[in-house]
């Protein structure tokens, strides 16, 4: 490999590293709030009261499995091991967003529209086909320490 590919791969890691950690804030934020009522969240009775009013099915269950996703979905972005297989349900979840915020308000943020989640799961999809790059948790177990002799 030649040093110009090298410092590509360097910094495709290094910009795949940052979409990661800004997901895994976006979700680690919301599956706290849905599973644990933290940062003024409702937690998952107030999740379920809400996915009752917009006819979702099993609204607790749903909370569960929404809250579920989000977190641990968010904590395997943000280290990076698991990207891939945490992608398929992180998407299903947006994808289910999407489509319910869509029907309730169309389009745009703000009249509480389908912009936002669309915008995760084109992201959760591109990350789940690409991958989390070269600097994840595995990787840094991978790599043996220098030792100096």
């Amino acid at each position: 490999m030649t040093s110009t590919g090298a410092k590509t791969t360097r910094v495709q890691d290094s910009a795949l590293l940052l979409i990661r950690l800004a997901v895994a804030a976006i979700f680690l934020y919301h599956g706290s709030q849905k599973l644990f009522g933290l940062f003024g969240g409702p937690g998952l009775a107030g999740v379920a009261t809400i996915f009752s009013h917009m006819g979702l099915p099993y609204p607790y269950i749903s909370a569960v499995l929404s809250g579920c996703a989000e977190f641990f979905g968010g904590l395997i972005f943000l280290l990076g091991s698991g990207l891939r297989i945490s992608a398929v349900p992180l998407g299903f979840n947006m994808l289910v967003a999407t489509v319910v915020s869509a029907h309730h308000g169309g389009f745009s943020v703000v009249t509480g529209g389908c912009e936002y989640p669309l915008s995760l799961l084109v992201v959760i999809v591109a990350m789940g086909l690409l991958g989390p790059g070269g600097f994840t948790l595995g990787a840094l177990q991978r790599c043996p320490p220098n030792r100096a002799g």
